[in-house]
Order: structure tokens, then sequence, then C-alpha cells
């Protein structure tokens, strides 16, 4: 496989819009919207005359956890620390992501990978917390965009793993898993109730959430005889894929080219750098890089083991977890919350994360009162 890059590599000066300004940073709704404006959960009625509220909906345990400050600021380190350790994901990523290609072309930037960053919590909103026709229609989008997202090679060290395939149900399920099932566990060690620390779910709330997980699962095409129906089989799901969790040396190693993409990006990054740049490295390590390690101590010792954390490095990112409480406390404060809430939501997703949460809380207020 040739390791060398034909490519024309364009001139700092030649790539469009390189400078970064905080307008630019912040994007208005354009960057996450798609197909026209989310329509938030409730705002429509079924064909029964009852509200429509999408696959969960208020008093679920599924809101009760997104719809939680530690999630609205932690959801992105969560869901990329988890999906970066399930192959297929990086693998597609290599190979087929924009970001991938912009590296390969020498055209991308920093900024480029922060953009990535922070549409991917604005674009799962309308289908975590808009009516149903909107987490269809989304769903439907995002299955479209990736179609083309697969290949014969996950890692070219270990070709008995076979390809991938993002839009295909097993990929697919396990894309929706990765994100769902992140945030729970993290939330379990990063939400803060007031003047109370963080606490786990229930088993019974466990199971539930699992449960209600189906709806997303079945939405994104997932087969139906695979879709846990509690949190045991959900458990046994992980033993049966598990070859495709973990840390690979070679699993950015492009199958074609021979590159390794990571240092192909970082060189491009370098080799781009503009001053303004730093605005995005900010935010990136504000929400991303500095929670890293605390997030993968609120998984469990099997995802640790495969993150490739032996128990002196278990010991010591549980050591870090608690000496971060203050920090992870003040994240979720409101005007921190707001402040990541709208720059990595986007315009809609605020909107449709007020609205939930007001849903919600009168649906809790309701359960209140009859019992």
């Amino acid at each position: 496989m040739s390791t060398t890059n034909t490519g024309a590599q364009p001139a700092f000066d030649d790539i469009k819009d390189n400078v970064l300004t905080e307008e630019r940073l912040l994007g208005s709704e354009r960057r996450w919207r798609r197909l026209g404006e989310p329509v938030p959960a409730g705002s429509t009625l079924n064909e029964d005359g009852s509200r429509d509220h999408g696959l969960f909906g208020p008093g679920s345990v599924t809101w009760e956890v997104l719809l939680h400050p530690a999630t609205i600021v932690f959801e992105t380190v969560a869901q990329a620390t988890l999906q970066l350790l399930y192959k297929p994901i990086p693998a597609g990523i290599r190979d087929e992501d924009p970001i991938s290609r912009k590296a390969r072309a020498g055209t991308y930037t920093v900024f480029d990978g922060f953009e990535r960053a922070q549409r991917n919590s604005g674009m799962h909103a309308p289908m975590w917390l808009g009516n149903t026709e909107t987490a269809t229609r989304m769903a439907a989008h995002l299955g479209r965009v990736h179609r083309h997202v697969k290949g014969d090679i996950i890692d070219v060290a270990t070709p008995e793993l076979g390809g991938y395939a993002a839009a295909e149900p097993r990929d697919a399920m396990w894309a929706a898993i990765t994100e769902l099932h992140s945030i729970l566990w993290m939330y379990e060690r990063f939400a803060y109730h007031g003047e109370e620390g963080p606490r786990p779910l229930t088993e019974a709330q466990r199971d539930q959430y699992v449960r209600e997980m189906g709806a997303y699962l079945r939405l994104v095409g997932a087969a139906e005889d695979e879709i846990p129906g509690s949190m045991a089989e959900l458990d046994a799901l992980y033993d049966t894929y598990g070859d495709l969790f973990g840390t690979s040396e070679t699993i950015n190693v492009h199958p074609e080219t021979g590159q390794d993409m990571h240092e192909v990006m970082s060189e491009c990054m370098r080799r781009n750098w503009h001053p303004s740049h730093q605005l995005a490295v900010d935010v990136l390590e504000e929400v991303y890089q500095r929670f890293v390690t605390q997030i993968l101590a609120a998984f469990p010792e099997r995802i640790q083991i495969k993150a490739g954390l032996d128990e002196a490095r278990r010991v010591e990112a549980a050591r870090l977890l608690e000496d971060s409480q203050d920090l992870i406390r003040r994240m979720q404060l409101p005007e921190n919350e707001r402040r990541i809430m709208r720059m990595m939501w986007g315009p809609d997703g605020v909107a449709l994360i007020t609205n939930a949460r007001d849903l919600h809380q009168q649906a809790l207020r309701e359960r209140a009162g009859q019992s």
C-alpha cells in the first residue's frame, strides 16, 4: 500500500474562510438544521387526538437523563469516548467522513474538527426531543448520509473483523446504543441534583431506560431480534459483539493509502493553522479533552479495559473523577449550561430542550400529585 499523499496541498491563503470569528464559531441554526425547522414534542396531535410526544416523552426515564444539565454539558465527550471504542465507527470516520476527506485533500482545519463535534448533539436533539415526524425525518436523513459510509476492512491488522456499514442494522444499532448508554453511565456519576451529588438509577429504572431505548433503535433500523429489553440483555449484547470493541494502533490506517489518518489530520491542522483557531481549541478543551479520563472512569470496568486502561490507570482515572467533582458541578451551573447548550446544541436544540423540560416537569408534578 502506498504511504505517499500525491494530492496537491493548498497554501494557507488558498483555504476559504480560514479565519475564525466568535460569530462563526457559535454558528446559526443552519449549522444543525436539516429538512426544515424541527417540531417540538407535544406540539402536534396523533390521529387519536393525543399529544405526539415523539420517541420518549414527558415522564420517561430517558428524558430524565437526557434533559439533565450534566447531559447537556457532557453529552459530546460521553458519546465520543464510547463510540470511538466501537471499531466500525472510527473505521467509517477514517475512510468516509468529510473531515478525513478534507485532510486527504489538505484543507482540513481545527475548526472542521470542532464543527463536526458541535453538530453532533444538535442533530440528535430532533430525534430525541421532537415529535414523531421530526424524529423520523431526521433519522431518514442521517440514514441517507451514512449509506455510503461502508468498507470491507475495519482494521488492516485484523482483517478477520470484516467490514462495516454505518446504515446497516448492526452498526446503526451500535451507533444508537453507544449514544444513549454512554449518556446513562455519565449521568449516574456526573449529574448533581441541587445540593445532592450524583446517584445511580435503580435497577428498575435502568431496565426501563433500555426498554425506552428500543424506540430509538427501531427508528435507526436495528434488527428487531437484537433490540434488548432489559439491562441484562444489553450487557449480553456487549459480550456478543465484544470483538468489535477496543483500541488498536492500526485502526486509523487507511486500507487503500496506508496513511494514518490521525497523523494526516494533525499535520493538516498544523499546516493550516491560523491564530484565530485558538477559539475552537479552547472550546474543545473545555467540553471534551479535559474530561475524557473522567468519563472513562464513569464507564464499567469492562469498557475501561477495552479502552486500554490497566489496573493502575483505572485507579488513577477513578481518583481523577473524584478530584474533579467540584469542576464537574460548576460546569452544570445555569450560566455554564446555557452557554454550552447554545454552543453545542444550536438554537433549535435550545428550543427543543426548553420545551421538553417544561413538559417533563409538568408530567412529574402530575405524577407526584397522583401518588
